[in-house]
């Protein structure tokens, strides 16, 4: 997780296409400048990087239920909410399912836990487009490198 580049999720543990559902991690790092503000002499991380990763976990799930055909956009986020902090160091565990594909739209539910600790979890609404020019290709990187696709199998 590098939270000032907002790269959230640092491994696929799991992706289920015939169920909609994904299994990911991410290990929150022991510093970051973001917990230079957030708060200072008591780091936590700040409730919209969580769901910032509940967002990205769900938006993989999306990119590969369409086969990267085309690019979910966070419109929407309902029913959020916040059960415990978080702080450096903490070995989050994300799962979101897709709710709903359809009409240019999906909609997922994620969920954060650690040690099996409910920490947060949200409804999220995606626009489904056709990516920005030069997006892609990243995209497809980034998959690869959290193992969601493995170079081969797209």
């Amino acid at each position: 997780m590098r939270l000032e580049y907002f790269e959230m999720i640092d491994q696929v543990v799991r992706l289920d296409r015939a169920a909609g559902r994904i299994e990911a991690r991410a290990l929150v790092p022991d510093a970051s400048p973001v917990f230079e503000g957030h708060f200072p002499g008591h780091p936590l991380v700040p409730g919209v990087l969580l769901t910032e990763t509940m967002a990205q976990a769900s938006g993989y799930l999306v990119l590969a239920h369409l086969d990267f055909a085309q690019m979910p956009f966070l419109m929407a986020v309902d029913k959020a909410r916040f059960r415990s902090f978080v702080g450096p160091g903490a070995a989050l565990d994300i799962e979101a399912s897709l709710e709903h594909d359809g009409s240019g739209y999906a909609v997922t539910k994620a969920a954060i836990r650690h040690e099996g600790k409910a920490l947060c979890d949200a409804e999220l609404r995606f626009r489904t487009m056709p990516f920005p020019p030069g997006l892609d290709a990243p995209m497809r990187e980034r998959a690869r490198r959290i193992g969601l696709i493995d170079g081969t199998a797209e």
